[in-house]
């Protein structure tokens, strides 16, 4: 069998010669191992830059997702406590309803008006109270209620006047007393000026006109 012998050195020294003289400007000119070198390395190159771009895409999506978890978890946790508590805001709600269904009760109708204010000038006669004066003001109309001021002054003794005061107070319907002042006149009398406020609830007409301005007074404060 015959022996065969390869030179490496004029291997090595071929292959060396193959990168003297390069053109950078001309890589297609360029003998075959360098040119297929430069060809795996732009390969490499462009495959790691690929790679590296869906690397962070991938990360901006996962912390994406990591923050949308924390999300629907305090979501979760907020519901679960709602539902939890489902039974115990019922009852409170209830209870509120009554609250307002009461307060409302307190507050007379249109119709009643009237005699409410007769109950409060009966409530100063009944104490022995002089009306020096007895004015209704202009009916204040607000979004759920109507507040009607009147301004009174009455003339009497001190304690007569203080125990009208408690009357008012104690009346069915809801009456408050505003800006008192008390003053002294003669022979131990007193003279209380003040503003009774007392309010109503609208009826439907009125809420329905209220509705409709409320949209409006909205727009116009914009």
């Amino acid at each position: 069998m015959a022996k065969v012998n390869i030179n490496f050195a004029a291997i090595q020294e071929g292959v060396k010669a193959q990168f003297v003289g390069l053109n950078p400007n001309d890589p297609p000119s360029w003998p075959a191992i360098p040119r297929y070198l430069l060809c795996l390395f732009v390969t490499v190159a462009v495959v790691a830059a690929l790679w590296f771009v869906w690397l962070s895409s991938s990360d901006e999506e996962l912390k994406a997702e990591q923050a949308k978890e924390l999300q629907l978890r305090e979501d979760f946790t907020k519901k679960l406590v709602q539902a939890v508590n489902l039974e115990a805001l019922k009852k409170q709600r209830e209870q509120v309803q009554q609250y307002v269904t009461q307060l409302e009760k307190q507050l007379p109708s249109k119709a009643e008006m009237d005699a409410l204010l007769s109950d409060i000038n009966q409530a100063g006669l009944g104490r022995s109270l002089q009306f020096e004066l007895f004015r209704p003001g202009q009916v204040s109309v607000k979004d759920y209620y109507a507040e009607l001021p009147i301004a009174i002054k009455v003339t009497g003794r001190y304690h007569d006047i203080g125990a009208f005061a408690a009357d008012i107070a104690n009346l069915s319907r809801i009456v408050t007393l505003n800006n008192m002042a008390i003053t002294p006149v003669k022979d131990g009398m007193m003279s209380m000026d003040s503003t009774a406020k007392t309010f109503r609830y609208l009826d439907p007409d009125e809420i329905a006109s209220q509705r409709k301005v409320a949209p409006g007074a909205k727009g116009a404060a914009k």
